[in-house]
């Protein structure tokens, strides 16, 4: 009589899957990405042009400033990333699954990657409120800098000042901006992928490169607006009578709109474009890497 073979951890391992290599590929992308985003809203705050701020940023702050809130980053790459792409790719299998195995339409796409963006976005936005908060701490006057030293110890303040449901401060715009950008970045990226191996037959390095860029210039041009929305309400302070500039999202909306015209959301759009497609890129691209690893082992 053989010996019983130990039971496989394959089927764990395809279920959590998805979101390890999501939250992985997103993490390592940050790592590359945080100066530019820490320049992008800079410039969002109204302190100049990415060449004044990059000047400004080195001279006064040095080198380090580039990384303040990497930690808060990194955090919520584990928890928003790691949910969106994870839950992006188990409803579109299964979607895939009940459309007989065929290609998923762009529309059906597009509502898996709204579905997905706002499952992350409840996950991440308490991470994603530590990290706008970081950054834009050097930027006030030193009597209302809140001086967090690290993700973990601005979340434990924020709870301790304001309450555990400040976490969720902004989550509305965070919400609606996480589903803007992940409708244009997944689903033009399962698209992209389709037409250039398929319609193109293109290699997997060409089909991967192309795929990312496209879906990085859909993410950017759908979220700018929500992202700008998002970064002045999680800033914002109150005057000296306690009152705050705007009661809301709708109504930070509606003031910017009558103060700068529609394009005062696209402030700082030649930044957040060159960081957030690159940071779509190169989530793709560490996120196939990631893949092929796994295969090449056996995972």
């Amino acid at each position: 009589m053989g010996e019983a073979k130990p039971k496989s951890p394959t089927g764990v391992w395809r279920t959590v899957k998805p979101f390890v290599n999501g939250g992985a590929s997103g993490m390592l992308a940050t790592c590359v990405i945080q100066p530019i985003d820490m320049v992008k809203v800079r410039i969002q705050l109204g302190q100049g042009s990415a060449v004044q701020v990059t000047k400004n940023m080195l001279a006064q702050e040095g080198f380090g400033s580039f990384y303040k809130g990497l930690s808060a980053g990194l955090l919520r790459q584990a928890t928003y990333t790691t949910a969106r792409l994870g839950s992006f790719r188990v409803l579109t299998s299964k979607a895939v699954e009940a459309n007989d195995g065929k290609p998923l339409p762009l529309i059906q796409k597009a509502i898996i990657g709204l579905t997905a963006g706002a499952i992350g976005a409840c996950f991440g936005n308490p991470a994603d409120l530590a990290l706008i908060r970081m950054q834009a701490d050097a930027t006030l006057p030193p009597a209302q800098r809140r001086n967090y030293q690290n993700a973990f110890h601005a979340l434990y303040r924020i709870i301790a000042d304001e309450g555990i449901l400040a976490l969720w401060k902004g989550a509305g715009p965070t919400v609606v901006r996480a589903m803007a950008l992940n409708m244009g970045m997944l689903a033009s990226y399962d698209q992209s992928v389709e037409f250039f191996r398929d319609s193109l037959g293109l290699g997997e390095v060409s089909t991967v490169f192309g795929a990312s860029a496209v879906s990085g210039f859909f993410a950017s041009a759908c979220s700018l607006p929500f992202d700008y929305v998002k970064t002045q309400i999680q800033k914002m302070q109150p005057d000296a009578t306690g009152k705050y500039p705007y009661t809301g999202s709708l109504d930070c909306a509606v003031k910017t709109l009558k103060s700068g015209g529609p394009f005062k959301f696209y402030t700082g759009f030649p930044v957040y474009c060159v960081r957030i497609a690159p940071h779509v890129m190169m989530t793709w691209i560490f996120l196939n890497q990631i893949q092929k690893i796994e295969k090449s082992v056996g995972l």
